[in-house]
C-alpha cells in the first residue's frame, strides 16, 4: 500500500472523511507555495492536490486558469514543481501528494523521465485530465509500472456503460466531478452527487472523492455526507489571489488567507462524521 491507500484505510477505519485541497505549484511563488504545502497539512489536508500549470486547462475555471496563467509567466516549471515536492518530502513523509494536470509538460519532459523523477521526488499519484481510458498506455499503465497512482475523473455523464472502461486501470481513488462544466462553474446539487456516488461505488471498492463547486464549509459538509474525500480547488486559489498586492505578489495576508479557510473546510469534512455518528447512534 502507497500513501494514499494507507491514508483512505485509515480514514474509513476510524469513521472519517478526507479532506484534498487543491492549491496551482508556484502560485504566488515558490516560496510561498513550498510554505502552504507544509500548511495544508498542518490545517487539516488529508491528501494535497498540487497543480501541473499548463497554458491551456481546458477543465479549469477562471480562477485557476489564472493561476496558471501568472505562474508561467513567472517561470514555473514541470521540473521546478518536482523539486517542490521533494523539499516537501523532507519534512512531511506522511502526507500524500497528488500531481494534477494535463498531458502536454509531462509529455515535453519525458515520460519514463518524468515517472522516475516524480516517484524520486515523492509524488503518490497523478490525475491528468486529457487522457481518456484509451490512451492508458501512453501514460496510466506506464505510472501504474512504475508505484504511482492513476486517478480518473468521472462526470455526471459517465453512464453505467462508460464507467466500467474508466475504472479498469483507475487507482488510489476516484474523483468524481460533481458539476458538468469547468471548475468553480457552479453549486453542486448534493442530493445528485450521493446518487452518482452510489452508483460508482457499485462498481468499485474505491474510495470516492468529489471536487468542482466546493466552494465553503457547508458545501464540504453536505458533500462528505455520501462521498469519502471532499476536493476544493477554486475557493483557495481566489483565496491567494484577493491576498495578493497591486503588483500580483504574496504579501503577510496571502498564507492565513489559505489555511483559515482550509480550517473551516476541514472542520465541514469532520462535521459530516459527527452528524452520521450521532445518526448512527439514534438508530
Amino acid at each position: 500500500m502507497n500513501r494514499i491507500s494507507k491514508t483512505f484505510a485509515n480514514l474509513k477505519r476510524e469513521g472519517k472523511k478526507g479532506f484534498i485541497p487543491f492549491i496551482t505549484a508556484g502560485d504566488p511563488d515558490l516560496e510561498t507555495t513550498r510554505e502552504l504545502i507544509v500548511e495544508l497539512a498542518r490545517a487539516g489536508a488529508t491528501l494535497i492536490e498540487l497543480g501541473v500549470p499548463f497554458s491551456d486547462p481546458m477543465a479549469d475555471g477562471p480562477a485557476i486558469q489564472a493561476s496558471s496563467l501568472r505562474v508561467l509567466k513567472a517561470g514555473q516549471t514541470l521540473k521546478k514543481t518536482l523539486a517542490m515536492v521533494r523539499a516537501f518530502r523532507k519534512a512531511d513523509g506522511a502526507t500524500p501528494i497528488v500531481l494534477m494536470g494535463y498531458y502536454n509538460p509531462i509529455y515535453i519532459y519525458g515520460v519514463d523521465r518524468f515517472l522516475t523523477d516524480a516517484v524520486s521526488a515523492g509524488v503518490d499519484g497523478l490525475i491528468v485530465v486529457d487522457l481518456p481510458p484509451e490512451e492508458d498506455d501512453e501514460l496510466c499503465v506506464p505510472a501504474l509500472t512504475a508505484g504511482l497512482n492513476f486517478v480518473r475523473l468521472t462526470t455526471p455523464t459517465t453512464d453505467d456503460k462508460r464507467l466500467p472502461a474508466v475504472l479498469a486501470n483507475t487507482s488510489g481513488f476516484v474523483y468524481y466531478v460533481s458539476i458538468t462544466g469547468i471548475t468553480g462553474a457552479a453549486t453542486p446539487e448534493f442530493g445528485r452527487v450521493a446518487q452518482a456516488v452510489a452508483r460508482i461505488k457499485r462498481h468499485t471498492d474505491l474510495p470516492i472523492a468529489v471536487g468542482f463547486g466546493v466552494k465553503n464549509a457547508e458545501h464540504a459538509r453536505a458533500i462528505a455526507q455520501g462521498a469519502d474525500g471532499v476536493v476544493v480547488g477554486s475557493a483557495l486559489v481566489e483565496a491567494v489571489r484577493t491576498s495578493l498586492d497591486a503588483d500580483g505578489k504574496a504579501t503577510a495576508k496571502t498564507v492565513p488567507a489559505v489555511t483559515d479557510l482550509i480550517a473551516s473546510l476541514a472542520a465541514g469534512v469532520r462535521g459530516a462524521r459527527v452528524e452520521q455518528t450521532r445518526a448512527r447512534a439514534s438508530r
